[in-house]
């Protein structure tokens, strides 16, 4: 047995010590976590408290809004109604897309864009022009889905493949009258843009807000527009209606009953077919317009919502430009229609009486420049001068009477300026003077110049709703109604009365009836069993200069063809101005204003010959107008 070495203990203390180093090093892990956990159970504390106490509010509002949706109730737009109760603009149901912008995700924007045929940048810009409303509100991206765009919609506006992707029923898309009829009376609905929010008339409303645009829409838009109404619903985690928690319905527009006959309409617009111009029918005896057209016209449907920039491009570019209302707006040498107004100046004045008489060799020089007449009329006198039209006789009666003259009996019919007819946009004309010269073009009046304006030539120009509105109140007596579309009872139409001779009126008057009875320019105007009065009317678009140097221009550019007419010649009911841009010569307008009229008389046959009980449900009145407790007739 070997004797125990003195070191043999020593060893066992580095292994002590590594145990002890183990132990302390595990003591100070368990340490940590156990600071990290009291950290994180003080964060989590910290963040409830937060949660739960301190937001609780803000929270729960946010928790309820992802639970609870406010949906908006449109409101359906009054419809348009002619004078006989009749519904010209109504509405339908239909579906659109909307984008939620709580679950926007703008990756799936190219691929709605394609689903829906809409262009991207379009729908991009949608979205950025609604980044400053509130979130909850949706932009809508399409109107009038088809059924393969709704089909589209609903297979996709899941949670997985588009949140964002909703669909809503519209009950108050507009239905307006096939290929464009009335549609410049009419008007259009749209969005409202950015720029129509920078102007006073707009300024109230908010984007997206479906607006009137043009015409009647435009003009009577808060009446036809209607309140929106509400509905708060719960919806479950895949945006899909639950259950409806309460409803504010929506307040309809009301019903917009206008003096338009539709079958004088229907007249009218197949009178235009195939021309460029415009047609305006109205009763002299209160202003009311019966008929309204202008061609070339637009489909005002396709403004519905949002009209895409290609089709924009597409209107506005078109050289026949259709979306101008040329009743209104198109302003355009008057021609020889103009001759009636120059011939009431020289009556009431004295320059001429009805006997007075010019020789006419075909043309007269004043002022060393020659004019022109369509043919040498000898001697003829006032009657005889507008039934052949002659301008020889209206070049000196022009220069006996002076530009001014002229302008105050034009002006006192109403041309030169705005007969104040309720659609907008409506052009002024121009009525020349001395004045209006000196305003306009900072020089004097040259005498030659009056000349051509005796003649409807030169400066002077004029809309058909103005020509139609002249001679209406002239064959009336002298008194001149404002034109209108609707009839509002509490501001009386007070007429503007000339206090002209009545010998005088009679003069201009059975000298018109001569055009069209006689052999005069108008004689594809007549209809049997109708005495029809009227004027034609030629007017140039360019300079006999102008056009012999540019034989293209001249082609293109030909004369404009004008017709004015009335019946019966005393007391008469209807008035019918017609424009035909490029027709050439006035008479072949007559037909237009013939065919107008004769379906006026011949609708009052027919409910002549009607019991009273038949014309009550022939005429059918509408619902209550927008401006009196009854309808508007």
């Amino acid at each position: 047995m070997s004797p125990r070495h003195p070191e043999r203990g020593r060893p066992q203390e580095p292994a002590n010590r590594l145990l002890r180093d183990d132990t302390q090093f595990a003591l100070s892990r368990i340490a940590v976590f156990q600071y990290a956990a009291v950290a994180v159970f003080l964060f989590l504390l910290s963040g409830f408290w937060v949660l739960q106490v301190r937001d609780h509010e803000v929270n729960s509002e946010l928790a309820e809004r992802n639970r609870i949706r406010t949906d908006p109730i449109v409101a359906p737009r009054g419809k348009i109604l002619d004078r006989e109760g009749r519904v010209i603009v109504d509405n339908r149901p239909s579906y659109r897309a909307l984008l939620s912008r709580e679950n926007l995700n703008r990756e799936h924007l190219p691929a709605i864009a394609e689903g829906l045929h809409l262009d991207l940048a379009e729908l991009e810009s949608r979205v950025k022009r609604y980044s400053s409303r509130p979130k909850y509100e949706a932009v809508p991206i399409k109107t009038e889905l088809t059924r393969a765009e709704l089909a589209f919609v609903e297979s996709h506006s899941d949670a997985q493949t588009f949140p964002e992707l909703e669909v809503e029923e519209d009950s108050s898309t507009r239905l307006y009258p096939q290929d464009g009829m009335a549609a410049h009376v009419l008007g259009y609905v749209g969005e409202v843009s950015e720029a129509n929010l920078d102007s006073p008339e707009f300024a109230k409303y908010s984007p997206g807000e479906i607006v009137g645009k043009s015409g009647l829409e435009r003009e009577y838009n808060d009446i036809l527009m209607g309140v929106d109404g509400q509905k708060r619903v719960v919806v479950d985690n895949m945006a899909h209606e639950r259950q409806v928690l309460d409803k504010i319905d929506a307040t309809p527009g009301r019903n917009l009953q206008t003096t338009l006959d539709i079958d004088l309409q229907a007249a009218a617009e197949l009178s235009m077919e195939g021309r460029k111009g415009a047609v305006v029918a109205l009763d002299p005896r209160n202003g009311e317009v019966l008929a309204m057209v202008s061609r070339p016209t637009f489909d005002p449907s396709k403004f519905e919502g949002h009209i895409s920039t290609q089709e924009w491009n597409a209107l506005i570019n078109d050289p026949d430009s259709p979306l101008l209302n040329r009743a209104i707006q198109a302003q355009f040498a008057p021609g020889s229609t103009f001759k009636p107004i120059v011939a009431l100046a020289g009556l009431e004045t004295g320059a001429i009486e009805p006997s007075t008489t010019f020789y006419c060799p075909g043309s007269a020089t004043f002022y060393g420049v020659t004019h022109k007449c369509d043919a040498k009329h000898g001697t003829i006198d006032l009657h005889q001068a507008i039934v052949k039209s002659c301008d020889v006789y209206f070049y000196n009666v022009g220069n006996r009477l002076g530009i001014d003259t002229i302008a105050q009996y034009a002006q006192m019919a109403g041309l030169g300026k705005k007969t104040g007819i309720d659609l907008p946009d409506e052009a002024e004309g121009i009525m020349p003077s001395t004045k209006w010269k000196l305003r306009v073009k900072n020089d004097r009046w040259y005498p030659d110049e009056t000349i051509s304006v005796a003649i409807g030539q030169g400066a002077v120009a004029i809309t058909p709703i103005q020509l139609a509105v002249a001679i209406g109140g002239l064959a009336s007596g002298g008194v001149w109604y404002r034109p209108h579309l609707v009839r509002d009872p509490s501001v009386p139409n007070q007429p503007t009365r000339g206090n002209l001779h009545q010998e005088n009126i009679d003069t201009i008057v059975g000298a018109m009836r001569g055009v069209v009875e006689e052999e005069g320019t108008g004689t594809s105007a007549r209809i049997p069993g109708i005495e029809v009065c009227g004027k034609t009317g030629s007017a140039q678009r360019i300079s006999n200069k102008l056009a012999k140097a540019n034989r293209a221009l001249a082609q293109e550019l030909q004369d404009n063809s004008w017709f004015v007419g009335f019946a019966p010649c005393e007391h008469p009911e209807i008035v019918v101005a017609a424009l035909w841009e490029g027709g050439e010569h006035g008479a072949l307008s007559a037909p237009i204003v013939r065919d107008v009229i004769k379906a006026y008389f011949d609708k009052k046959a027919r409910q002549a010959q009607l019991k009273p009980q038949e014309i009550a449900w022939f005429r059918r009145p509408g619902p209550a107008g927008p401006l009196d407790e009854g309808p508007l007739h």
